[in-house]
């Protein structure tokens, strides 16, 4: 069974487990923690509970966009990636020691939005056409809804009241789905859309060096109990 369908079959259970796990340690006792974040999946909020000494649940989610501009398979765009994730972690403590090992699923929306900039004329799929018959090319690349998650993480604590959180590690967000569509005075003819696809091809390849997504965090964490 492919491992983003195991993930997906997976996630609502632990998420579920995860929900009440925080309801019964809010009532069971007082370590629970809540924090803010931030890193390469964006700005992110976290509830983290520790049910025994040497485990904790985590729970968050991380969101941002992020404006740019570049080439795309030799077309100019005004780009925007969206960053939107919703996650569960179990995090294996090592005694006396500041590390730990994470494990995990995200509810993953990341996309990456393309508009192509104005141009008298689009090189696309090796054919040139002017500006009117190419109009304007949007894509977007979307990957895996639940995507698996690995990484190592440093949770540094005050007095038990304040924490500060490193995380590294790795998001596999699967294959990437690449949409390109035309809105010129050609964008119903068979013949463009052959180019078109062969263009939508080419920035499928390129989206694919986003299959997995490098994780680094920093987290201030406070315990309020």
């Amino acid at each position: 069974m492919h491992l983003g369908i195991v993930m997906k079959t997976l996630f609502k259970p632990v998420l579920a487990a995860a929900a009440l796990l925080f309801a019964g340690g809010a009532v069971a006792n007082d370590n629970l923690w809540f924090g803010v974040k931030a890193g390469t999946l964006g700005l992110g909020v976290e509830a983290r509970w520790e049910p025994i000494p040497w485990l904790d649940v985590r729970a968050g989610l991380n969101r941002f966009d992020y404006d740019d501009d570049g080439a795309q398979a030799g077309i100019a765009y005004d780009a925007t990636l969206e960053l939107d994730t919703f996650y569960t972690t179990a995090n294996l403590r090592f005694p006396l020691s500041p590390m730990r090992l994470s494990i995990g699923a995200f509810n993953n929306g990341n996309q990456l939005k393309l508009q192509s900039r104005e141009a008298s004329s689009f090189v696309v799929g090796g054919q040139t056409y002017s500006g009117d018959e190419v109009g304007q090319l949007r894509s977007t690349s979307s990957f895996d809804d639940i995507a698996p998650y690995v990484g190592i993480g440093f949770d540094f604590e005050l007095a038990n009241r304040l924490g500060l959180n490193l995380d590294l590690g790795v998001l596999w967000q699967g294959e990437p789905t690449v949409t390109l569509t035309a809105d010129g005075s050609l964008a119903s003819d068979p013949n463009f859309q052959d180019r078109l696809e062969s263009e939508r091809q080419e920035l499928q390849r390129e989206a694919e060096d986003f299959k997995t997504w490098p994780v680094i965090s920093l987290g201030l964490h406070f315990n309020f109990f």
